[in-house]
């Protein structure tokens, strides 16, 4: 089943281990995914759409620190 949570900087920054702001930078250097929504002109993407972005990141060997 896929996971359609909706995750903020503040998630994937968790998930990744790693501050929001470095999060906030890889979107604005082109290095994480499209947003899958925006409300409020805040970004949000589901749980899946990250998890697969970590297994596909290079130098990360497809391994999250955490398990959110």
């Amino acid at each position: 089943m896929a996971d359609r949570r909706l995750w903020s900087y503040k998630e994937i920054a968790a998930h990744i281990g790693v501050q929001t702001d470095t999060v906030r930078s890889y979107r604005k250097h082109g290095l994480l995914p499209s947003p899958d929504l925006t409300e409020g002109g805040r970004p949000y993407w589901f749980a899946d759409t990250i998890r697969t972005w970590v297994t596909q990141r290079p130098g990360r060997n497809g391994r999250a620190r955490s398990r959110s």
